[in-house]
């Protein structure tokens, strides 16, 4: 079946040749709290890469890798816009709100996306651009496309597109990838299951709507409780691996073993919760310190690159 043939419904879309739209619509096609996420971990890896960059080449790469995800983000909104329709956590979006046409959102989204891949070959490599293109299309096909809608592990797969940019831009500097970059992969690969489990288990009424299978609405509450602090357990020593591998101080070693010793023991009492608990409290909180955690992390590490390298650019 092609993407054409889909029939999606259009009740309260955008009539063509009438936008509703507004520059802001726009850019919340970009999902900016992600995009904020992917330019801070991209940041760090850019400046984690042991090579110098141009500073000028190393702020377009940081760009494009940013529009990148904006464009992916922009094509998971079009093409998700009959569930999020019926999730009152993305009902209001621009979409399925009816402020932007699904055609004007797609053709933004590819735009920005051959833009975003174009502009990193050119400022960077060839390498780090396919590795971008790969990114893009991991998320808006492979997870948006497939995975969302068909296994109850959608997050856990469809995860490694929000962990890929710190090794692209990784990539951007030094031709390749490397265990260091793979490490700041690892971090968010495993921090992403339980942040998006937490917030499924107080959500599941949404998803249950929408008819995404995710973990609490195919295994239940307790299976996705007993998941989320079996991930915890291995990402809070994954954590602390930038300063067993050297690439951190001893200070960034202190400090991530506490915060994820602190993540641990709120997953704990997430798996603590009664099965007839219906406030969930504890998955709450665990969901708001999971961004605190995931932030802290690569913001400590940001800082220490721009102190230690100079900003972590070199101009040539």
């Amino acid at each position: 079946m092609t993407l054409s043939a889909i029939d999606f419904p259009v009740a309260s879309e955008a009539r063509p040749g009438i936008s509703l739209a507004e520059p802001r619509d726009y850019f919340a096609l970009l999902k900016p709290r992600v995009m904020s996420l992917v330019v801070l971990t991209a940041a760090t890896g850019l400046l984690a890469a042991p090579a110098g960059m141009n500073p000028v080449l190393g702020f377009v790469s940081l760009l494009a890798i940013a529009l990148g995800a904006g464009g992916s983000g922009a094509l998971n909104m079009w093409y998700d816009r009959d569930i999020d329709r019926v999730m009152t956590r993305t009902a209001k979006r621009p979409v399925p709100a009816g402020r932007v046409a699904p055609e004007n959102a797609l053709a933004f989204g590819l735009a920005l996306s051959i833009f975003s891949v174009m502009l990193l070959g050119l400022a960077a490599n060839w390498f780090a651009a396919a590795f971008l293109a790969f990114t893009i299309a991991f998320y808006a096909v492979f997870y948006t496309m497939w995975l969302k809608r068909s296994t109850a592990q959608n997050i856990v797969i469809g995860g490694a597109a929000g962990s890929f940019p710190p090794m692209v831009a990784w990539a951007a500097v030094t031709g390749g990838v490397s265990w260091e970059g793979f490490v700041l992969f690892l971090i968010i690969f495993l921090w992403t299951p339980p942040h998006f489990w937490a917030l499924a288990l107080f959500k599941m009424k949404d998803y249950g709507a929408a008819g995404i299978p995710m973990l609490p609405n195919v295994a239940g509450e307790r299976s996705t409780r007993r998941h989320i602090f079996a991930y915890s357990l291995v990402l809070a020593p994954i954590g602390v691996l930038p300063y067993v591998l050297g690439f951190a101080s001893p200070i960034y070693g202190v400090v991530s073993a506490l915060l994820g010793l602190n993540f641990l023991r709120l997953a704990y009492g997430v798996l603590g919760m009664a099965d007839a608990d219906t406030a969930m409290v504890p998955a709450k909180k665990l969901f708001a310190f999971s961004i605190v955690y995931l932030f802290a992390l690569f913001a400590w590490l940001l800082a220490e690159g721009v102190l230690s390298h100079g900003w972590g650019l070199h101009v040539a």
